[in-house]
């Protein structure tokens, strides 16, 4: 079974789940509160999947959202310390998550899908647990940026083998997956958006 990240990155994860907070930035709170006011339904229901130590649910509860979205990643030592710190986790492969179709309101996917050994499966799977009208909000890095190419060759470094995306790149992945793109916002640190079509 692929699992959530690389065997390699998994590892990685593990070693350095205890330090990984004070290594990662925050996540872009207010762009992902413009990706998910994308939906067209209420959004109470939420995964934050590869979401390691929770980045992307503490982000979203300092916006005083009314969710307290399941951090969903295959790292134990990083799923250990998103419990500490609170949140509701489940070990789980991104390319096969336990959740019936179309059983949450939302994924958000924040700085992991370019670990993802096979990122469009994820993304089509994102988009299956989502109910019409919900939304799949992904941040990623801008490999043309100058911090952005500093990344990418740094993560070659680590011997991590990840792809990286354009914005625009990243929302034809999204349309591939059966969902409604937009660009949110762009930069180093960019956010995309896919909504899932509503019914009829």
């Amino acid at each position: 079974m692929a699992s959530l990240h690389g065997r390699g990155d998994v590892r990685f994860f593990d070693r350095v789940a205890s330090l990984y907070d004070r290594l990662m930035p925050s996540a872009d709170a207010d762009a992902l509160r413009a990706g998910l006011a994308f939906a067209r339904r209420d959004v109470t229901r939420v995964l934050d999947v590869a979401g390691g130590t929770g980045r992307a649910s503490r982000a979203l509860a300092r916006e005083g959202l009314s969710v307290d979205p399941v951090v969903v990643d295959f790292s134990r030592g990083m799923l250990a310390r998103a419990r500490a710190d609170g949140h509701p986790v489940v070990r789980a492969d991104a390319g096969s998550l336990p959740v019936r179709d179309g059983g949450v309101d939302a994924v958000v996917v924040v700085d992991a899908l370019h670990h993802l050994p096979d990122p469009e499966r994820g993304l089509r799977e994102a988009a299956r647990v989502v109910g019409p009208g919900g939304v799949v909000v992904v941040q990623e890095f801008g490999p043309r940026t100058l911090r952005g190419r500093g990344l990418v060759l740094a993560e070659r470094a680590v011997g991590f083998d990840s792809t990286f995306w354009t914005p625009t790149d990243l929302c034809a992945l999204l349309s591939a997956a059966g969902l409604e793109p937009r660009i949110v916002s762009e930069g180093f640190e960019y956010v995309v958006v896919g909504r899932v079509p509503a019914e009829g």
